[in-house]
């Protein structure tokens, strides 16, 4: 008989990889398909639960992506590679998901992130029919809160005809990010992507945000934004991101925003994100909001992370470990 023995590092990285990794590597091909299938036909985009009193709907805006190197900057190229290949991942192209969260609470419909609609490529924008999967549209949200500006957080707040896409939405942004990304031409170069990325990148940012700009309430993190929701300051990958703390009596879901992109080689592997600005304060944020939720056992939502994004993180010897809730009917 042949024995397998299989160290827990094996083990989370594998359940890191989440449903995709099931089905073979998580390449632009299953993206694609996604785009083209009749909405019928797709995977779920949408998965309610609870936090306390508060209905929590976690609502995908789709995925996005890119070279693996930028998600984890100074991982050594062959460790990255093996890295990806045991967790069944694509050694060319990391899939990120695009997970808003709605909350529901005091007779009102807070959407906690917008999603990139089609700013970062064909296969977002989906966070419209999965709204309407609930029985909401757009008129139906009340407040938006938006961690930080990058153009896949804040995309969908652009209509196809210019105007507002949620049309009496009250919209909150980090103070410091709409000083650095809206009212100044802001330096990307520390971006690890081509310079036309980057002049599209910004370009994105500043016509997303434009149909709020009148009425848009800036914020300092560090406050409760609407009742049951309190922002976390978490800087480093932009001058102002915010982490969020949605909280119902004993009850607490912690949001990370971009403190990490993939659990596998942010969590699991303590890799430096290339698009952080400031890598030093990034990597601060990290472990102490990572070290605040392994301390606390709290619930986690990871933005990016394999749908539906909720998980706990688990301190180790070596720094954290993913681990991907199960999956409530």
């Amino acid at each position: 008989m042949t024995h397998f023995t299989l160290k827990r590092r094996t083990i989370m990285l594998s359940a890191a990889g989440g449903v995709a990794a099931l089905f073979g590597s998580a390449g632009t091909g299953i993206g694609e398909a996604q785009e083209a299938a009749p909405a019928m036909l797709r995977n779920a985009g949408v998965y309610r639960f609870r936090v306390g009193d508060i209905t929590a709907t976690v609502l995908s805006d789709g995925v996005i992506g890119g070279p693996p190197r930028v998600y984890a900057s100074d991982a050594p190229e062959a460790e990255l590679r093996e890295v990806l290949r045991r967790a069944f991942l694509a050694e060319d192209h990391m899939v990120l998901n695009l997970n808003t969260l709605l909350i529901e609470t005091g007779g009102r419909r807070i959407l906690i992130e917008a999603g990139a609609g089609k700013t970062m490529g064909p296969n977002g924008g989906q966070l419209f029919e999965n709204l309407a999967v609930i029985g909401l549209g757009p008129a139906d949200i009340d407040t938006i809160v938006i961690s930080h500006t990058h153009p896949d957080h804040v995309g969908n707040l652009r209509a196809a005809d210019g105007g507002k896409a949620f049309p009496r939405a009250t919209v909150h942004v980090p103070k410091a990010d709409w000083d650095f990304f809206v009212r100044t031409e802001p330096d990307l170069s520390y971006m690890p992507v081509p310079p036309e990325f980057r002049a599209r990148f910004g370009a994105a940012i500043k016509a997303s945000l434009a149909p709020i700009g009148k009425d848009v309430e800036v914020y300092e993190a560090g406050v409760e934004i609407v009742p049951g929701l309190t922002s976390i300051p978490a800087e480093g990958h932009t001058p102002g991101m915010a982490t969020f703390l949605v909280h119902s009596g004993k009850d607490q879901l912690l949001l990370t925003a971009d403190l990490a992109y993939h659990p596998v080689v942010n969590v699991d592997h303590p890799w430096r994100p290339g698009p952080d600005r400031d890598q030093e304060r990034a990597l601060a944020s990290r472990r102490r909001i990572f070290d605040l939720a392994a301390a606390d056992s709290i619930p986690l939502l990871g933005f990016h992370f394999p749908f539906p994004g909720l998980g706990r993180m688990l301190k180790t010897d070596g720094g954290y470990a993913w681990v991907p809730a199960n999956w409530q009917f």
